[in-house]
C-alpha cells in the first residue's frame, strides 16, 4: 500500500482508491468533495487550503473501515471510536497534522442528513445535493462553507436528477420532512446568497449563482411539508432547532 501522501486531494483519492479495490464503502464529502467534483478549476475567491478529511461509510462498515485505516497508515481515536465507532470514527496523520473524520450510515452534526442509502449514486464522493446540505446545515455558518456552497452551485446545474446536477428533489424532500433543517438550509442558502457580490467573480457569474440558489429556495418552498413539520413549525423558534456539536479534542 501507498504511503500517506502530503497533498491532501491526492491522499483523498488514494483513500478511496484502496478502499474500492478492498470493496469497503466510503465516500469523500466536504471541501476536498467538492474540489474533486468541480469540473475546472476553481473561481479565485472560492480556492482555499484543506485542513482535514472527511467521509461517509456505510451503517455496519465500521469494522472494515478501521481496518483499512490503520492499514493506510493512520492512528485511530481510541476512546472516541470505542464509544462512538457505530456512528462516527477519527483518525489520525501525525506527519500532516491533519484528521480524518468517517461518518456512519448518516451525517449528524448541526442536523443528521441520512446519507447511508446514498453511498451508491456516485462514485467517488456523496451526491452533489447532500455535499450542499452537509455544508449549509451548519447552523453557525462561516464564510469557509459559504465559499465551499457558492463552488459548488458555480460548476453544476441544478435540477431533479443526481450525477452532475444538484438534485433540487432530494433537498426538498428532507427539508419538508424536518423543520428545524428547513430552517437552518433555508436561512444559510438567503446568507450565501448575499455573499454572492462579495468576491471578483463577474456579472454573469453572479447572475448564474443566484439563480441557481432561487431555483433551490423554489422547490424547497413547493414540497409539500409533513405532518412532523407542521407541528414542529408551530413551536417556530422558540425553542432550538439544531444540535450545537462539540470538538472532538485528544488524540489517539
Amino acid at each position: 500500500m501507498s504511503e500517506i501522501q502530503s497533498d491532501i486531494v491526492a491522499e483523498g483519492k488514494r483513500l478511496l482508491h484502496v478502499a474500492k479495490s478492498e470493496g469497503v464503502p466510503l465516500r469523500l464529502l466536504g471541501g476536498v468533495a467538492i474540489r474533486l467534483r468541480a469540473p475546472g478549476a476553481l473561481p479565485l475567491p472560492f480556492e482555499r487550503k484543506y485542513a482535514d478529511l472527511d467521509f461517509v461509510t456505510a451503517k455496519g462498515a465500521s469494522g472494515k473501515v478501521q481496518a483499512l485505516f490503520r492499514n493506510a497508515g493512520y492512528e485511530p481515536h481510541k476512546a472516541f471510536n470505542a464509544l462512538h465507532g457505530q456512528e462516527r470514527l477519527l483518525f489520525f496523520d501525525d506527519q500532516n497534522d491533519r484528521q480524518v473524520d468517517v461518518f456512519v450510515g448518516s451525517f449528524a452534526m448541526s442536523h443528521t442528513i441520512p446519507v447511508g442509502e446514498r453511498i451508491e449514486v456516485d462514485q467517488a464522493t456523496l451526491p452533489l445535493a447532500e455535499l450542499l446540505l452537509t455544508k449549509l446545515q451548519i447552523a453557525e455558518l462561516n464564510e469557509k462553507d459559504v465559499k465551499d456552497a457558492l463552488a459548488l452551485l458555480h460548476g453544476h446545474e441544478v435540477g431533479e436528477s443526481d450525477g452532475g446536477t444538484v438534485n433540487t428533489a432530494r433537498v426538498a424532500e428532507l427539508c419538508a420532512g424536518d423543520w428545524g433543517l428547513w430552517r437552518t438550509i433555508t436561512g444559510n442558502l438567503a446568507t450565501t446568497r448575499e455573499y454572492v457580490g462579495r468576491y471578483e467573480l463577474g456579472e454573469e457569474d453572479e447572475r448564474r449563482l443566484r439563480a441557481r440558489i432561487d431555483a433551490i429556495l423554489e422547490r424547497i418552498e413547493q414540497e409539500p411539508k409533513s405532518r412532523r413539520w407542521k407541528l414542529r413549525a408551530k413551536i417556530g423558534e422558540r425553542k432550538r432547532w439544531y444540535e450545537l456539536p462539540e470538538e472532538v479534542a485528544g488524540g489517539p
